[in-house]
Order: C-alpha cells, then structure tokens, then sequence
C-alpha cells in the first residue's frame, strides 16, 4: 500500500502557521513525542560494527551537531526535519541512518528500499561518493540517477537490483514513468536540499514519488531554508518529526566572512580579473550561461587558469571541468547557480558574486561553497551604484550583516580581502574537458549486459565507483 491515502497533518499543537511574507520562513514543527538527546560520540548510537570502522579509518572521529542530533532519532525509526547549511554534515546524517536502517536487505530488481532525492546532478554523485565505502563496508549497493547520462545504463543497474537510489528528480521521473523502477518498496526517503528543488519546480515531481513510496515508511527531510514550499511537503508526508536547526539564523556562520563590494561599472571587469589572479582557488558566481562563457574567454588571456561551468555544458564535461577545478589545474571556476548547486570542493575559501544573486537563498546556498565543516571562509560579492538598495533587502532576510567597502582594482583592501593580485598578460590555455566516447564495436545487445565493452570501463556502478577509468576524489 501507498501513502496516497496520507491526509495533511492539522495537528494544530504540533505546528506554527507559517509566517507571512515572500521569502519567509515558516515556524518548525514541535514534536508531540520527545526527541532523543543528543550523542557525543558515533559509539553511542549503536551503529554496526562495519560503519564504526569505515568512519575511523576516514578519520571522522566525532559527530557534527546535525549529525548528533538527528541520528538517534533517524536510527529510531522518527521522520527527521533537519535546517542546515550546506557543509554542515548533512550527508552523514541521513546517510549513515539509510545505511544502518538497510543494512542487511536485498532489493529486488528494479525495487529500491531506500531513496534519496537531491536537486542536481552534482549533488547526486557528490552524496554517492561520500556514502559509497559505508556502503559497501555493509554490503549495500547504490545507483545513481540523473539526466545527462544514457538511461539504458542506469536501467540495467537497477534491473540487477540496488538497495539504494541517489536521484535528481527528473530523471527518476523518466524511468518511473517508463517502468524501469518502482518506489512501492521504498521504506527511507530522503529529501536533501529540499528548498532548492521547490524553487527548482521539482515539487509536484518529490510530491509524486512520495505518494508511491512504501505505507508507514520513514522520511528524512533537510534543507538549508523551511518556506512555504517546505512547509507543504512537511505537513503532508512528515510525521511527528524531530526538528533539528544548525544555524537559527540561516546566514549566521561563525567560521564565513561576508564583504560586500562597492565597485563601478567602468571597474568591475579589471577587478575580477584581479580576484581570479589570485593564489588560490575561487567560485565565481554569475547570472547566464553566455556571461560565464565570455568572462571565461577574457581571463584566460589575461593569464587566469579559468573554465566555465553551466547548464549548457554536457554531464562528462561538468564532471571533468569539477575535477581540472579540485586538482588546481583551473583556478576560477564561473559558475552559474543551478550548475553550482551540490558542489563540494575541500578547502574552497573564497566565493564571489559577480551578479547580486536573486534571492536570500540563492546567497546562502551560494555562499556554501565555503566555510564547510567547520572551515574558514570569505564571501564576497560585487555590487554596482544601482544594485546596493536590492542587495541591503536581501542580506537583512538572509540574516546577514556584510562588511562594505569602496573597492577598485588594484586596491590594498581588495587584495587584503579576496587575495587579488595583478594578471600575468600571458593566455593560458585549459585542455577542453572532452570525454573519449565509447566505440560501438559490436551491435547493442552483444555483450552481458547489451552494451559494448568499452562503454563498461566508463559507467558508474551499482556501488558507486567508476569501474576500471582513473578518477580523483569526489563529486
């Protein structure tokens, strides 16, 4: 049986009414049923052994504050609303809960019992790579779906059965749609950046998958902002949950620095280019696709080590532009917003606005590119003469209180601030990201699986990995 019969929750003891306004948050939910208190230590959750094992040999010795305070509960069976920002440990927070949960099933093909939904394809093999080794310490195989991959793969991965699906919405959709996978024996949902696939129209979509899911089963909601949008999947589908808020106020991160820029239009240009020089590796958001190409162009005559990143751009090419940005062989990666989101790069300390972003959470999920898991971080964005009321609007719904200053480039306190430094004039070159497509040697249907070998050193597996091709890190 499905939860399509699951009426909306009115329990009026139980919630706040939502609070008034475009871009306002709701209240969080009160749980009628006390919370378990928070662990120390991940020994005290009664983890199995396999992931006990896992975390120590990866040096994750105690748990982060959304971890500790929402694994009791998850591992009890409790729906789960958690608020955090990105970077604030939020992948093992469900993750190591759908494991140890799942631990010990085996899936039918094509009949997942665990389903964690993200907003993009980033973000998909981002969480698939953190979780692949519990996984597989526990002998639990995942499958990762998202558009810009051929279907057929992904179909014949779950037609061998795995545990665990990592989806973006529309692709799941698609095969959903065309029976090539099943969401009735799904007993653990995982909704991540919940807010960003509202704003992204995913909703009817999660909506969807979340009235086929098993009767009774368990729902682990996390987003880094609860609107109003939220607020419908969580007085639908959540029950009872357990409330837990990293950041009260959404933009309040002791480790980040926010710094809004005064600069001219004559300016702007010459001051990127001196930011994106700097020594060190820098995000740069900006608004279209066409922006991120030309400024791409630009640096990299003047001597930036620069790519681009966007929708425009093929999966492989995302893939293998992400992997040039984490090895230092690109330096500025221009990103558009819905290209970023999911992005995890260790050590990130820099994120630029080039273009005010278009909303207060469009700033927060931007701005967590940085300052992840306790480290440092600045944010910076760049505002001309007839932006500044707009950006003033939007950082006080954000929370935030920036640091203001008149820059130009050249500047001392735009070097002290971002680290910019003058261009070298010499063009650099960045190898394109092209992806060796596999060569069709012998007809579809010929081999095991109905693909050509070739195409089977390239896909991603059930469990996770990138079969026998060489890859650094993670996604």
């Amino acid at each position: 049986m499905n939860r399509s019969s699951r009426l909306p929750r009115q329990n009026a003891g139980s919630r706040s009414a939502p609070v008034d306004g475009a871009g306002r948050e709701f209240a969080v939910p009160v749980s009628t049923v006390p919370a378990l208190p928070a662990v120390e230590s991940f020994d005290d959750l009664g983890l199995p052994q396999e992931l006990l094992s896992v975390l120590a040999r990866r040096g994750v010795t105690a748990p982060f504050p959304i971890q500790a305070a929402t694994l009791p509960n998850s591992l009890a069976g409790r729906d789960v609303l958690g608020r955090g920002r990105t970077g604030s440990g939020k992948t093992l927070a469900f993750g190591l809960a759908v494991l140890a949960r799942t631990a010990g099933r085996q899936a039918e093909p094509r009949r997942p019992v665990a389903l964690v939904l993200v907003p993009t394809r980033e973000l998909a093999q981002q969480v698939t790579e953190a979780l692949t080794p519990y996984a597989q310490a526990v002998r639990l195989r995942l499958a990762t779906v998202v558009g810009g991959v051929p279907v057929r793969r992904q179909a014949e991965v779950l037609n061998r059965g795995a545990e665990i699906v990592v989806a973006t919405p529309g692709r799941l959709k698609d095969l959903v749609e065309r029976r090539l996978c099943r969401l009735d024996a799904v007993g653990v949902t995982v909704l991540d950046e919940a807010d960003q696939m509202a704003d992204m129209g995913f909703l009817p979509t999660v909506t969807g998958f979340l009235e086929q899911v098993a009767e009774g089963g368990q729902t682990l909601l996390f987003s880094a902002t609860l609107d109003r949008n939220v607020d419908r999947l969580v007085r639908r589908f959540l029950k009872d949950p357990v409330t837990h808020a990293v950041d009260p106020s959404a933009g309040a991160v002791c480790t980040m620095e926010h710094h809004v820029l005064h600069v001219q239009n004559s300016d702007k240009h010459a001051t990127i280019a001196h930011i994106a020089s700097r020594d060190g590796r820098v995000i740069m958001f900006i608004d279209t696709k066409h922006g991120a190409d030309r400024l791409v162009e630009t640096l990299l005559a003047s001597g930036v080590k620069a790519a681009a990143l966007h929708g425009g751009k093929s999966q492989p090419q995302r893939t293998r532009t992400l992997e040039q940005f984490r090895s230092g062989q690109v330096a500025a990666l221009v990103a558009t917003d819905v290209a970023a989101r999911g992005i995890h790069v260790d050590g990130l300390d820099l994120v630029v606005n080039l273009d005010p972003p278009g909303d207060h959470k469009d700033y927060l999920h931007r701005g967590g590119r940085t300052a992840r898991a306790g480290e440092s971080g600045t944010v910076v964005t760049l505002v001309l003469p007839n932006q500044r009321r707009g950006m003033n609007r939007m950082l006080t719904t954000a929370g935030i209180t920036p640091v203001t200053t008149k820059v130009r480039a050249g500047d001392e306190e735009l070097t002290r601030i971002t680290g910019a430094r003058v261009p070298t004039g010499v063009p650099v070159v960045i190898p394109d990201p092209v992806v060796e497509r596999p060569r069709h040697s012998r007809p579809v249907g010929r081999n095991r699986y109905g693909r050509p070998a070739s195409a089977a050193r390239t896909r991603q597996t059930a469990d996770g990995s990138r079969g026998t091709s060489s890859r650094s890190h993670n996604g």
